[in-house]
């Protein structure tokens, strides 16, 4: 495929799930609020989660039109407008029901169907994260691999389509293009299908290896996709524990989720956005080199986060409990959450300071020595004026932060009459 038909390809697939989006968000505000608060929170959060997929779609047509030669951004493309194609076909449904009282699509749509989920999870949860980030596999070791995969989501597929028994959402109804020879096939699914997430975990200790074997840029772009994945963790586990305490409230009754508990759970669902941004980050080699940067900063400020609101929640419950002991007073003092919150705003920079200054010791500790060592060598200027000494502890300098194989300093002749060369073994 030619590059001209490659970019026109790829702009012309990014556009169609630009226009299947647009009728996913009219038909999901048409049917808001129509059975009810749970159906519009279902919709809302069907509307993040589609969203989510449009950002796949995005950056998989910037990459495929600017590097159609690598596969991630054409795997990007096919995983959105994959999903964004089920969330429209149950966007149709739910507003058929909404304002109709039934679905307009039959029993053998809902059948051709039932296999739409694989691809996308396949590419993404497999080949996305074999191939990433040049589109190569990181051996020949690795093609069976490929194709063994390749032959269990092509497997799954037809197990969906023509396997008889229950379809998947229906309760009562039968697959109409069940094969009946096909049902032994119906025993072993389950273990079949349990193929697909043990494939996903070869793929992800495949990049495990990529990133041990390479350097550079590799590593970078791998950082990226590695942030985007534990970012998605911390939210995913924060949302959950924020959940547990309402969870047999929510489960025993058919009452809407509070908001704030609804914002939390969004946040979740849009943080699985950051997967694709890292991609396009590291396969288009934007700003590759920030990661370092952004993952100081989250590590900082995260931490920071996490002990001022131990800080404060800590506080408020502590004063509580003793204004109770002594007062029996069961309301806390509004002083009270006004001096907690003062406390809060002085310790800010202070905990800053010493979590930056932990986590560079910790994490980033060549770095921070370099920079330890450049600031007493900046200091030494100040009172030596002897370019001999200075010659002396700049090689050293230069040593100590840069590491090179070898190291010369030379100074104009009709400056000071001085060379002198020194050389170093690299050291781990």
């Amino acid at each position: 495929m030619s590059r001209r038909i490659a970019v026109g390809l790829a702009w012309s697939l990014g556009s169609l799930s630009a226009a299947m989006f647009v009728a996913f968000t009219a038909l999901a505000f048409l049917s808001f609020g129509a059975a009810g608060p749970s159906s519009t929170s279902d919709a809302v959060g069907q509307l993040l989660t589609t969203v989510l997929f449009l950002a796949f779609t995005v950056v998989g047509t910037l990459i495929a039109v600017r590097r159609p030669e690598n596969p991630i951004g054409w795997i990007s493309l096919t995983v959105g407008l994959f999903w964004i194609l089920i969330g429209l076909k149950e966007a149709s449904d739910a507003y058929a029901v909404a304002r109709f009282g039934s679905e307009w699509s039959s029993l053998t749509i809902d059948a051709l169907i039932q296999w739409t989920w694989v691809p996308p999870v396949g590419l993404l949860g497999i080949y996305m994260i074999l191939l990433f980030p040049d589109g190569k596999l990181p051996s020949r070791g690795w093609r069976p691999f490929a194709w063994f995969a390749g032959a269990v989501m092509a497997l799954i597929c037809v197990l969906f389509i023509f396997v008889p028994g229950r379809l998947v959402d229906h309760e009562r109804a039968l697959n109409p293009l069940g094969l009946e020879w096909l049902a032994w096939v119906a025993d072993v699914g389950i273990f079949i299908i349990l193929l697909l997430p043990l494939c996903m975990l070869a793929s992800a200790f495949s990049l495990v290896l990529r990133y041990w074997r390479s350097g550079g840029e590799v590593r970078e772009q791998i950082k990226w996709l590695a942030f985007a994945a534990c970012f998605i963790g911390v939210t995913y586990l924060s949302s959950l524990l924020v959940r547990i305490p309402f969870a047999p409230e929510t489960l025993n009754t058919e009452a809407a989720d509070p908001l704030w508990l609804t914002l939390v759970d969004s946040l979740n669902q849009l943080s699985y956005a950051g997967v694709p941004v890292a991609i396009g980050f590291a396969v288009l080699k934007y700003r590759l080199y920030d990661i370092d940067l952004l993952i100081n900063r989250t590590l900082v400020y995260g931490s920071l986060t996490l002990m001022l609101a131990l800080v404060y929640f800590g506080g408020v419950t502590a004063t509580q409990a003793l204004l109770q002991t002594l007062t029996g007073q069961q309301k806390l003092p509004q002083l009270a959450i006004v001096v907690s919150t003062l406390v809060i705003a002085a310790l800010f920079n202070p905990l800053r300071r010493r979590i930056q200054s932990f986590i560079d010791r910790r994490f980033y500790r060549r770095k921070y020595d370099a920079a330890k060592t450049l600031g007493a060598f900046s200091a030494r200027l100040r009172d030596e004026t002897d370019l001999l000494t200075l010659s002396d502890e700049l090689i050293g300098v230069v040593r100590e932060t840069m590491q090179p194989e070898h190291v010369s300093l030379w100074l104009r002749p009709d400056t000071f009459s001085l060379g002198r060369e020194g050389s170093d073994t690299k050291s781990g």
